[in-house]
């Protein structure tokens, strides 16, 4: 058995004092950090992460909640008094765009959760710098970056497509290709 397979399993159940102890720290930085490595390194390495130059981790907190659409303040609107949950996009999808609009030069990779408290998620962010030569000529990640760009901003990450219900084949989810726009305007 290696490490990666020892880091999983501590990830399973967290050390919870350990763990609380981050989260106290985490909340008093920004929405945005740059971390120098990942804190789950399995998870990176599963996820595409090398330890080289161009390759950067970036931990993002993001409120919970929200999700719900506002009620009408002012005048009797019945059909506008619905309060139904409005998840369009996952936290881990806004995580991603966010850090995207934040390091326009660079390309989000993948991202997995590091913790959650009562009101704060938190992601790490893989990103890859398009401009390093080195990652240019790396066989896996020099497809990311000769690839059209924002990829996070365009909906095609992992967390992205999964909210999109791209998971699964065409003969499960008939409505979602090529997109739900497209199917509402072809009137589907």
């Amino acid at each position: 058995m290696g490490l990666a397979k020892y880091l999983r399993l501590a990830w399973r159940k967290p050390d919870v004092t350990i763990s609380r102890a981050r989260m106290i720290e985490w909340r008093k930085d920004g929405a945005i950090t740059r971390v120098e490595k990942p804190l789950r390194l399995d998870r990176a390495r599963a996820l595409g992460y090398k330890a080289k130059k161009g390759v950067v981790v970036v931990r993002i907190k993001i409120k919970r909640g929200g999700h719900k659409r506002t009620r009408p303040n002012k005048a009797r609107r019945t059909k506008r008094l619905h309060i139904r949950k409005n998840l369009r996009m996952n936290y881990k999808e806004i995580a991603e765009t966010r850090v995207a609009r934040k390091f326009d030069n660079m390309e989000v990779l993948n991202s997995y959760e590091v913790g959650k408290d009562g009101m704060n998620f938190f992601f790490e962010v893989i990103l890859v710098d398009r401009a390093e030569p080195g990652i240019l000529k790396d066989k896996q990640l020099g497809e990311f970056v000769v690839a059209p760009k924002k990829r996070a901003l365009r909906g095609i990450t992992s967390a992205a497509r999964k909210a999109r219900g791209l998971r699964h084949s065409t003969v499960k989810a008939p409505k979602v290709r090529p997109s739900l726009r497209a199917n509402r305007r072809r009137g589907n």
